[in-house]
């Protein structure tokens, strides 16, 4: 008799032999790693972080038919973890198998080992990679952009601009770069709060609406910095300044505190980049604990799982406004592929333009969908000469 094939969880795990190959030619062959630190064009802080540099973590998948499929993600710091887990553990499963057996390769390596120290952070992040560059290679194969394959509409999506409001501009400094995005023709702007004392946020959130009076829609971001009491201080403030939503105001684990906090305004609370899954997104929805919904590809298990809660979301009438830790690019592909209530929206963050072959478009606050065949990951050969970190990642080939 044979030996039985190894278990996870009580779930059996294939063996090579037992993969989905479809098309020869969708074989993957290769699989490379690398991240980039891209230079910002200068300092900025929110509640959590100082950056002048935006990293990002690279996965390139290669099929025996010559397509290169491009996954990224988007950290303050240390790629080398989201690399490592590809380089390591992912690429051996991957090798040999079908770059078209998307969910099935999903679900192979969330069941990895690495489940058990990371079904959130690093490990998940590094398989929202994998998700994405096969995504991108099936887009590809079909020969259209990713939102056509996904269904999405042709319209242009409206954005909204997240980078003028940082922290550390002083109050003039923000004002003057909040107000030059509104004669520029954006109409929605987001700004950040969380200073050590609330009443400093109250202060620059009022002078930001009485520069900007009630032309623009004006969202704030407080990174998670808030307790709950904080939150309920500061909230009248908000209210009176007719925010349109109150980003990340508690720890992205306190579901009652959102709960609390949602109930206790007519404001909108929206959370996401910070929620790694779709039952914990779940979670938030099926308690009322937020509105606005901000699935992040880069932070979830990629496309697959992103188009899970959106169409969760969407199920509840609430709004789905994705977080751009991958800076729109691939969002752009995502959003609007689904049926929803609520229009489509998007964040905007210019810092990693230069880093693709295809830039994304923005003309008066709108995204104008793209066209290329793909998902719009491919890395400029110039970016990677110019920004690739040393020592972090690798080829791994079958």
């Amino acid at each position: 008799m044979p030996d039985a094939a190894p278990q996870v969880l009580g779930v059996l795990s294939p063996t090579l032999s037992d993969l989905v190959h479809g098309d020869e030619a969708a074989e993957i062959v290769s699989v490379e790693t690398y991240a980039l630190a891209v230079p910002l064009t200068r300092p900025i802080a929110d509640a959590t972080a100082a950056m002048d540099h935006w990293t990002v973590p690279v996965v390139e998948i290669r099929t025996r038919d010559g397509l290169v499929g491009t996954g990224i993600s988007g950290v303050h710091t240390a790629p080398e973890l989201l690399c490592s887990v590809i380089d390591d553990y992912y690429a051996t499963s991957l090798l040999g198998a079908s770059s078209e057996d998307i969910l099935g390769t999903w679900n192979r390596l969330y069941w990895l080992p690495t489940h058990w120290i990371g079904r959130a952070g690093p490990v998940h992040m590094a398989l929202g990679m994998v998700d994405i560059a096969l995504w991108d290679l099936a887009a590809q194969r079909a020969g259209v952009p990713l939102w056509r394959l996904l269904g999405g509409s042709a319209d242009p999506i409206e954005a909204y601009n997240t980078d003028a409001g940082w922290l550390n501009s002083p109050v003039d400094e923000l004002v003057r770069g909040l107000t030059g995005l509104i004669d520029q023709g954006w109409r929605r702007v987001k700004v950040k709060v969380g200073k050590p004392d609330w009443r400093e946020d109250a202060a620059r959130v009022r002078a930001v609406r009485s520069a900007l009076g009630e032309v623009a829609t004006l969202m704030c971001d407080a990174n998670q910095r808030w307790d709950l009491s904080t939150a309920c201080r500061i909230m009248p403030v908000l209210e009176e300044t007719c925010m349109d939503w109150v980003e990340e105001p508690l720890h992205a684990d306190d579901l009652n505190g959102h709960v609390t906090l949602q109930r206790s305004t007519g404001l909108d609370i929206a959370a996401g980049e910070s929620i790694y899954s779709y039952q914990q997104f779940n979670s938030f929805i099926s308690h009322d604990a937020i509105r606005v919904v901000q699935p992040d590809a880069t932070r979830l298990g990629g496309v697959t799982e992103w188009l899970q809660v959106a169409g969760l979301a969407a199920t509840r009438g609430l709004r789905v406004a994705p977080h751009a830790g991958d800076m729109m690019q691939l969002h752009q592909h995502l959003v609007g592929v689904g049926l929803s209530a609520a229009p489509p929206l998007i964040e905007f963050i210019p810092w990693t333009q230069d880093a693709f072959v295809e830039r994304s478009v923005v003309r008066e606050g709108y995204l104008q969908r793209p066209q290329t065949p793909g998902a719009s990951m491919a890395i400029a050969p110039k970016a990677r000469h110019n920004w690739q970190v040393r020592g972090v990642g690798a080829l791994r080939a079958g």
